[in-house]
This record gives structure tokens, C-alpha cells and sequence, in this order.
């Protein structure tokens, strides 16, 4: 079985990949704690400037992996909340990163992805992929990316495309500032490449301080957005196991429309 996430330090730049390309890279409960390990790993070790993060294959990240969470639906609102706070701990570790993090956007995120993107300090997408927040659709919510992607995209965006799942494409990401920038296919390696560059330039122990600093002074504490993440894993843990997402994932899975779904 191959390694859910690949790891490269190539001059001081940490290339990070989901790598379950044959899954859309979806995060399930291994590769969420490879990568956390792997963050952490990169934040300890002096040799590393700067993480990438993208996705094998060509799509970047699908979102949670729905047939785990199909399972998780049948499990207890306990083993929910264990699995809901994993995943919430690895976007704080990415969040809180003390050198810069740049998210290579190769194609497709869903859901979740969505959560990385907006932990990363910096963002590339190609101008072909799409994004949409899915969960509502499932009968669940994107309760422990929100305070990440709430942060970009502000509460009125949220309020929009939170509840109607809408299709984004990386230009109207780029609008809602969760992109910084939208290149095609074939420039993605060249602007990632052009952006590391002035990343490497900078003082790492001055981008650790810039970066603790516009955490202070965006918000009253440091640490409030993985504290707000962590607190809505327990909203997500009771809906997982609730009728409605039982209902979305029966529905997603037998191929048909949900019961709310009347078109």
C-alpha cells in the first residue's frame, strides 16, 4: 500500500502531497494523521523554510473520504468527535505553521480542501478546477474548516455558498480572497516556483514573527480559530449520526436524491 502522503525537502522547500489519487486524494483518518505528522515534522526541523502542499493525480483534494464517514455515520457521537477533533489538530498545526505554507491547487477540492486552502498562507489554483462546500448536501456541515475559511471569505460568502453548495470556480475564490492567484495548467509550476522564490527571500525567523503577528492583531487571541475549530468537531460529531446525514449518505450512495431534494 502505498504512503497517503508524500514528503520531499528539496532546498529548504518542503513538497508536501496527498496521495490518493485513485480516491481524488480524499482525507481519510490515515492520511489526516500522516500529515499531520508531516507538519509537524517540517515546523521542528531547521532545514525546512517553506511547506507546498498539493495533491497527486488530477485532482487536489475531494474532501472527506464519504465512504469512512459513511461508517462513522453508524458509529456513536464519541468515535465522531475522536475522528472530527483529528482533523480539526491538523489544520491548526497548518494554520499555525511558523514558516510560510503555499497550497499548489493542481485541480478539484471539495468540502474539506477547502479548510486547507484557507490555512495555507498563500494559494495557486488552476483556472479549470472547481470547488463547492457539499456538506449541506449530506445533511451535515463545514463545521471544523469554517473558522479557517470564514476567515478568508467572510460571513456573507459563508452565508451564500455554505448553504446552497453552489459550484466556485478558482476565479470566484480568487474574488472571495481563499485563491490568490489563477494561472492554467501549465504556468501552475512556474508561479508556484516564482512565488517560493520570494518566499526563500525573506528572513525565516521575521516571516515567523510577520506571521504571529497578523495572527494577533486579525484577531483577540492567537489561538481562537483552532479553538473555535475544535468546539464545532462536537457540532459535526451529533450530525454525522443523525437521520438527516444518514439520509445523505444513503442517497449519495444508492445514486438518488435525498429526501429534502425536490427537484
Amino acid at each position: 500500500m502505498s504512503a497517503p502522503v508524500l514528503t520531499r525537502i528539496d532546498t529548504g522547500v518542503a513538497h508536501i502531497a496527498l496521495n490518493r489519487a485513485d480516491k481524488r486524494n480524499a482525507l481519510d483518518r490515515a492520511s489526516i494523521a500522516a500529515l499531520s505528522a508531516t507538519l509537524e515534522r517540517c515546523a521542528a526541523d531547521s532545514a525546512v523554510r517553506m511547506v507546498q502542499l498539493t495533491g497527486t493525480g488530477k485532482a487536489f483534494c475531494a474532501g472527506a473520504d464519504l465512504s469512512e464517514m459513511q461508517a462513522q455515520a453508524r458509529a456513536g457521537e464519541t468515535d465522531n468527535l475522536a475522528d472530527a477533533r483529528q482533523l480539526a489538530a491538523m489544520l491548526a498545526t497548518l494554520d499555525s505553521m511558523p514558516k510560510p505554507t503555499l497550497a499548489r491547487v493542481n485541480g478539484d477540492g471539495y468540502g474539506g480542501a477547502l479548510g486547507l486552502m484557507a490555512a495555507c498562507d498563500l494559494v495557486v489554483a488552476v483556472d479549470d478546477a472547481k470547488f463547492a462546500f457539499t456538506e449541506v448536501r449530506l445533511g451535515i456541515v463545514p463545521a471544523v474548516i469554517s473558522p479557517f475559511v470564514l476567515n478568508k471569505i467572510g460571513e456573507s460568502a459563508a452565508r451564500r455558498y455554505f448553504l446552497t453548495a453552489e459550484t466556485l470556480t478558482a476565479s470566484m475564490l480568487r474574488e472571495l480572497g481563499l485563491v490568490h492567484e489563477v494561472v492554467a495548467t501549465d504556468q501552475l509550476d512556474a508561479t508556484c516556483a516564482r512565488l517560493t522564490q520570494a518566499l526563500l527571500a525573506g528572513g525565516p525567523e521575521a516571516q515567523a514573527e510577520a506571521k504571529a503577528l497578523i495572527r494577533e492583531v486579525a484577531s483577540s487571541t492567537s489561538d481562537n480559530r483552532a479553538a473555535a475549530s475544535a468546539a464545532a468537531a462536537a457540532r459535526l460529531a451529533r450530525l454525522r449520526v443523525g437521520a438527516e446525514a444518514q439520509e445523505g449518505f444513503a442517497a449519495f450512495f444508492g445514486k438518488r436524491k435525498p429526501s429534502w431534494r425536490q427537484d
